[in-house]
């Protein structure tokens, strides 16, 4: 019997090599290859015959029933929202975060929603005694005899498991505690997770059961494991949040069943997570009496909801050779090419000056609208310029210090208002102004006319409120 030839699989893109390299020759992803033993082969076997044809038979596409595939709606709003209307069954979700984020807590609430809908719910943990998982429902109050529990970590029983109740929703905490016993490599292994998620998904179309996948992430914030998982599965939801602040984002970065640019937002409790019903206020401050330098007001779209978000910056005197800049919700790249717009074209001295970002919430921006709302507060702290709680900021700024409109902006000056704010800051518009109640638009071409602008707006008595 010849022995077993060891090989190394990319855990980003799956590839296999026969030696080890520091750096994957096709993806060019460092410190990537895991090593992996196959099943030894038995020598003078002769290969498998063709399998004669399943019952299973190609149809022509036409003739297939039209109209869409139903959805289990878990009745948790915000997760349903993420998903596009609820959960298809039969498809297999993949929801990652960091440590302690919640994922756990999030899908025990969700199984335990279907439970008292009428369906059938497993919760598989591999992390926790059937003990600590009942003392954790206990404190979500989420005891329901439609709610099962099992404790395994071996697959094949979970499969079998799944054969034998067929429940609607069932949840695996967590995929890299998984194993089969078949493979000779130990849990959480490149080829223990794909082939785990292999058969949990071809177990999943069989009892048309929605499976939903817990994944660890890496200390870069990448899912753990090959990078195949996140194809394998049909939808691909991340948990984020900084733990030192209330709220979680949900949000899919994959989707086969629905759009992949809606957010569901959360408050961590005591009791659990609970969705929040007016997200345009949540992620900001809620102290907006008096005016303040450095802390600038902005609406952001995610997905089909505008987002009121509170941008705070911080420019003191600098005791280092080379000034700091650190951001926080922002990328500092962006971050660093705003500050060198600022000091060239509105004429601020930032290179003796630690400059920190930050967006309050915890929450990670991408919509460029935020731009003009860091200007406004970056030049409010460094020229000491209280800004109103009234005002909002709305607009991208290029690396020439260019303001430029930003999408669905009618929508968010609408919001804006009826929200309070009184004045907005915007780029100047291409057609006709749009005309909404009760605010104020400023149109600022550029940075220096932000920064006159800003010196010459009225400031708030202190007996003035918002």
């Amino acid at each position: 019997m010849p022995k077993a030839v060891i090989t190394y699989v990319c855990s980003e893109c799956g590839v296999t090599q026969v030696r080890w390299h520091g750096r994957c020759p096709e993806c060019g992803a460092w410190g990537a290859l895991v090593e992996e033993a196959p099943a030894p082969v038995t020598a003078g076997v002769a290969p498998a015959a063709v399998p004669a044809l399943t019952s299973s038979a190609a149809v022509p596409l036409s003739d297939l029933p039209p109209g869409t595939e139903p959805r289990r709606a878990s009745g948790v709003g915000e997760f349903d929202r993420v998903l596009g209307g609820g959960a298809v069954p039969g498809s297999v979700i993949l929801l990652a975060g960091d440590p302690g984020i919640g994922k756990s807590t999030l899908l025990l609430q969700v199984g335990y929603a279907l439970a008292c809908a009428g369906h059938r719910a497993l919760y598989v943990s591999g992390e926790e005694s059937l003990l600590q998982v009942r003392m954790r429902a206990e404190r979500l109050r989420t005891m329901h005899e439609e709610m099962l529990v099992l404790a395994e970590t071996e697959l094949e029983t979970i499969i079998q498991h799944l054969h034998l109740l067929q429940p609607a929703f069932a949840v695996v905490d967590s995929i890299q505690t998984t194993y089969d016993g078949r493979i000779e490599s130990v849990p959480g292994a490149v080829s223990q997770v794909r082939n785990s998620a292999m058969r949990l998904i071809r177990t999943a179309k069989e009892t048309d059961t929605t499976i939903l996948l817990i994944g660890h992430v890496t200390k870069e914030g990448q899912i753990a494991g090959p990078r195949v998982l996140e194809h394998m599965v049909d939808v691909v939801l991340e948990l984020e949040g900084d733990r030192d602040f209330s709220y979680r984002i949900l949000r899919a970065i994959k989707n086969r069943f629905g759009p992949v640019d809606e957010i569901g937002i959360f408050e961590m409790t005591e009791k659990g997570l609970d969705g929040v019903p007016d997200a345009g206020r949540a992620l900001a401050g809620s102290e907006r009496e008096a005016p303040c330098a450095g802390r600038a007001f902005t609406m952001v779209f995610e997905g089909s909801r505008p987002l009121l978000l509170e941008v705070q910056a911080l420019a003191a005197r600098s005791y280092y050779p080379y000034p700091r800049r650190a951001a926080t919700g922002m990328e500092l790249n962006r971050v660093q090419m705003l500050i060198a717009a600022l000091e060239k074209r509105a004429g601020l001295r930032l290179d003796d000056q630690d400059v920190f970002a930050s967006v309050q919430g915890g929450i990670k921006v991408k919509d460029p609208v935020i731009d003009l709302a860091f200007c406004a507060a970056l030049i409010s702290s460094a020229l000491d310029i209280p800004l109103r709680p009234d005002e909002a900021f709305l607009g991208e700024v290029g690396i020439l210090a260019q303001t430029y409109p930003a999408p669905l902006l009618g929508r968010r000056l609408t919001e804006a208002a009826r929200l309070g704010f009184k004045r907005a800051y915007v780029p100047p518009f291409k057609g006709e102004k749009p005309k909404v109640p009760q605010l104020e638009i400023i149109s600022v071409p550029d940075a220096s006319a932000l920064s006159a602008a800003l010196e010459k707006a009225p400031a708030v008595s202190k007996g003035e409120k918002k």
